[in-house]
This record gives C-alpha cells, sequence and structure tokens, in this order.
C-alpha cells in the first residue's frame, strides 16, 4: 500500500500530465492559426504582385491609347488646316475642330486612366512590401521588388500618357482660335 506522500507524488504527476496535454493542444491550435495566417499572407503577397503586374500593363495600354488620340488630333488638325486652305470644304471645318477636340479629350482621359492605374500599382507594391516585412520571406520579398518594379513601369506610362495628352490639348486649342 502506498504511503500519503507516494499518493500525493501520483496525484501531482497526473496533474502535470494534464496541464502538459493542455498545453500541448495550445500550441498545436496556435500553430494551425500561425500557418493559416502565413498562408493568407503569401496568398496576399502573390495578388498584390498579381494586381501591380496588371495595373501597370493597364497603364501601359492607356498610355498607348493616349498616343492613338494624340495621333487623331494632330490627323484631324491637319485636316483642318488642309480644309482652310480649300476654300470648297469650309463647311466640314466645324467638324474637323470637334473631332480634334474630341481625340484631345480622348487622350486627356486615357491619361486620367494611366495616373489612376499608376496609383493602383503603387498601393499594390505598398501591400506587397508589407507582407515582405511581416513575413521576412525571399519569395515575399522578390514579390515586392517587383511589384515596385511595376509602379515604376506604371509611372512612366502615365507621365508620357500626361505629356500626349498635354500635346493634343494644344493641338486642338491651337485650330480652334
Amino acid at each position: 500500500m502506498p504511503s500519503d506522500s507516494e499518493s500525493l507524488i501520483f496525484v501531482k504527476l497526473g496533474q502535470l500530465e494534464a496541464e502538459i496535454a493542455t498545453l500541448r493542444n495550445g500550441y498545436l491550435v496556435v500553430n494551425q492559426r500561425y500557418s493559416e495566417v502565413l498562408s493568407t499572407m503569401k496568398g496576399l503577397t502573390a495578388n498584390s504582385l498579381e494586381a501591380a503586374v496588371r495595373a501597370a500593363v493597364a497603364a501601359e495600354r492607356a498610355t498607348m491609347a493616349c498616343k492613338n488620340a494624340m495621333t487623331a488630333a494632330m490627323a484631324a488638325a491637319s485636316l483642318y488646316v488642309f480644309n482652310q486652305a480649300d476654300a470648297g470644304i469650309q463647311g466640314s471645318s466645324q467638324y474637323v475642330i470637334e473631332a480634334t477636340e474630341a481625340a484631345a479629350e480622348a487622350a486627356s482621359l486615357a491619361a486620367l486612366a494611366a495616373s489612376e492605374s499608376a496609383a493602383a500599382a503603387s498601393a499594390a507594391a505598398s501591400a506587397a512590401a508589407s507582407a515582405a516585412a511581416l513575413l521576412a520571406e525571399e519569395t515575399a520579398i522578390q514579390a515586392s521588388a517587383e511589384a515596385a518594379r511595376a509602379t515604376v513601369r506604371a509611372t512612366a506610362a502615365a507621365a508620357q500618357a500626361a505629356q500626349m495628352a498635354s500635346d493634343a490639348a494644344a493641338v486642338a486649342k491651337s485650330i480652334r482660335k
């Protein structure tokens, strides 16, 4: 028959075993949640990178649209000048002026779209950088760097579009006078 001190030791050992089991279960829950958060952060980083790259592509396409609108404005302005030289076609001058102004407006809106895309790329790059700071993983850091490069592309495209829109507006203004 065990003594009182042995019984007390067995009781304490049982309590310690129960506490260890509780701690182990708590650790497993925390570890599972951490793994889920880490997986979510990786997904958000990948989505941020994709958003930045898509925004850069959108800015570049808006810049191409701006270039086409500027080309249309310049062509319409050239036609206006040609019409002014030819007295027989003067009735269409108003249409040419309107076409030039519409093309200049299209260039302006395309430049605005490029600017908005650059802002979206910047926001996505910021999100990727935040994730990289939290994760401190090589893939997150690479995604952040790539998103930053996409932002540079988008910003350059927006600046180019803004310049072309300004040129198209100047052309439209010159023929209006």
